[in-house]
């Protein structure tokens, strides 16, 4: 095997490592990865001000929104419309995703389903103690996505990163 072969091998198996780490470690490595761009409809617009409205009512800066963390939290909608399940699956493969695209040192997740205004989900969000720490967390940026199932079923997904 040549030394070229053995390097690229060598750098798929770090990689590769590097994907099984957790949501808050960092990463020293950065792999190319072409960033998505997403269209807010005015309903995500409104609960990420929403979010940072109750933020700044606590003292907290703002999160800048990031196009990218938002098409991921598509993405996790579509799986969850997909497979008629309200889960975090798959949650540490979209971290280790955003923490080498970005780089992000942490990521949290909200998801909710079923809500038919933002003043509900944000509520409901607010009085779970996990979700509610993940708004008032120290994150930096974030991205969401509404979808809609094809019983008029609302899905939410809203990632949290610290960069």
């Amino acid at each position: 095997m040549s030394v070229k072969n053995l390097l690229w091998t060598l750098s798929v198996v770090f990689s590769l490592a590097i994907t099984s780490c957790s949501s808050e470690d960092s990463v020293s490595e950065k792999t190319e990865i072409s960033l998505k761009t997403y269209q807010y409809t005015n309903t995500e617009l409104d609960l990420m001000d929403r979010i940072n409205q109750y933020r700044a009512g606590k003292g907290l800066p703002n999160l800048q929104q990031i196009e990218h963390v938002s098409y991921k939290a598509y993405e996790h909608n579509l799986f969850m419309i997909e497979n008629n399940q309200v889960s975090h699956q798959n949650f540490e493969n979209r971290s280790n995703h955003l923490r080498q695209a970005l780089p992000a040192s942490r990521v949290g997740e909200n998801i909710a389903y079923n809500f038919q205004s933002n003043n509900g989900v944000l509520n409901a969000w607010l009085a779970s103690e996990g979700h509610a720490k993940n708004i008032e967390g120290d994150f930096t940026h974030f991205g969401i996505s509404i979808s809609t199932d094809s019983n008029g079923k609302k899905y939410y997904t809203n990632i949290f990163i610290k960069k």
